[in-house]
């Protein structure tokens, strides 16, 4: 099993305050990764960070809004620092608040999913890039949606920056791969968060969801975590350039 040991590695988790960030973070800790844990919500890390140190490992706990470039380049350096350096990224942060037809979608709302979900990721590649690149070596995993391959209705704005992001990934995976580092997506299909979450009192939507998973349900946060744990890990030393579907079959 030591293929999927993360021990000795460090590692920096956006969106580590809740739900898969968090399940992230916890799944690393408990393969041997200390995690530096980022998220707008200090109460929320501090729960995630209480997860880490209970596997034995060093968390350090990073405040940081993923959509403002000086607080990612900040809490970026502050890991490399405190942590005594980075070998895993992970993009989570992301979510969507509402859901709209596309004519009737205002403007602000299609650039704030977008700039959520799609810029934070290029926000935190461009910070890293420079060590990772430094070390030649590295990972790094963007949490994207099986909605950049099949895009929901009423979603223009979140499938279109989770279909960028899977395509950004590939570009940086080639881009990458001859210095050492390597590049994946990790899509998961419905899980229990908090954006899912708010959408499960729509029963003609939890309804519709259903009867598109062949497993018959949603997927809790922890069942994302042996994907990236497996994407992180020496056990995905050739794989790069990659979207690992964790959809209980909804793609198929």
């Amino acid at each position: 099993m030591s293929i999927f040991s993360l021990e000795g590695k460090i590692a920096y988790v956006t969106g580590a305050s809740r739900g898969i960030g968090r399940a992230i973070a916890a799944g690393f800790a408990q393969h041997g990764a200390d995690v530096a844990l980022a998220a707008r919500s200090v109460e929320g890390l501090e729960e995630t960070a209480a997860l880490v140190q209970a596997a034995g490992q060093r968390a350090l706990v990073v405040e940081c809004d993923v959509t403002d470039t000086a607080a990612v380049e900040a809490s970026v350096a502050r890991t490399i620092e405190e942590l005594g350096g980075l070998d895993i990224v992970v993009n989570n942060a992301g979510g969507l608040r509402f859901m709209s037809p596309l004519v009737g979608m205002r403007e602000e709302g299609w650039h704030k999913v977008l700039d959520l979900n799609l810029s934070s990721a290029f926000r935190v590649c461009k910070a890293v890039g420079p060590h990772l690149l430094g070390q030649g070596r590295g990972c790094v995993i963007n949490i994207a949606s099986i909605e950049g391959v099949e895009p929901t209705p009423l979603r223009a704005n979140y499938s279109a920056a989770k279909a960028g992001l899977i395509s950004m990934t590939r570009v940086l995976a080639q881009e990458w791969a001859p210095i050492g580092v390597r590049v994946n997506v990790l899509s998961p299909g419905a899980v229990e968060t908090d954006i899912w979450g708010a959408l499960s009192k729509d029963e003609n939507f939890v309804k519709m969801t259903l009867d598109q998973i062949p497993m018959g349900r949603w997927a809790q946060p922890e069942e994302i975590v042996g994907a990236a744990v497996f994407l992180a890990s020496e056990a995905a030393s050739y794989v790069t350039g990659a979207n690992l579907i964790v959809d209980g079959g909804w793609t198929a």
